[in-house]
């Protein structure tokens, strides 16, 4: 790359309850740049899980954080071409790339959900993910499972 890398833009943390995730997490669920209406979404789905939750004693944040935890894969495979053949090889991810993994495959996972409402199809997920199931959750497996399956070609790395 010829030119410098660009800077870091700096991210607010959201109104509610003061944090950067959350704010990470509202940007990528935005479409059509209505924030306003993606933090709606957000909102009502942690109060529908708030509801859900009311015998336990984490808070509905907390019950996020730990979903999101949850789906983070810590490993991903990489195409390499090494004389003519395509390898997969796995690779550590850096953390950067792990929150934004675990945050697209949580909202893409869930718009793909049936329900009425996205907060609906966005807390269902979080549940899932939480209990540690979901779509969301099996992509993580799935992914970490390739990694293993391919752990032979990993001297290949670049």
């Amino acid at each position: 790359m010829r030119k410098s890398k660009p800077k870091k833009r700096i991210i607010l943390p959201d109104p509610k309850f003061n944090d950067v995730l959350v704010t990470r997490f509202v940007n990528d669920l935005m479409v059509d740049g209505k924030k306003n209406v993606a933090y709606d979404i957000f909102y009502d789905a942690l109060d529908m899980i708030g509801k859900k939750m009311k015998e336990s004693e984490v808070s509905p944040l907390e019950v996020w954080k730990k979903a999101l935890q949850n789906i983070t894969p810590q490993v991903e495979v990489r195409s390499r071409r090494v004389g003519g053949a395509t390898f997969q090889i796995p690779q550590e991810i850096r953390d950067s790339r792990k929150v934004s993994i675990s945050i697209k495959n949580m909202i893409s996972f869930s718009r793909k959900r049936s329900g009425r409402s996205m907060a609906e199809k966005l807390s269902a997920e979080i549940m899932a993910a939480y209990n540690e199931e979901g779509g969301a959750f099996k992509k993580k497996e799935d992914t970490h499972r390739m990694a293993d399956a391919n752990k032979a070609f990993s001297h290949f790395r670049f």
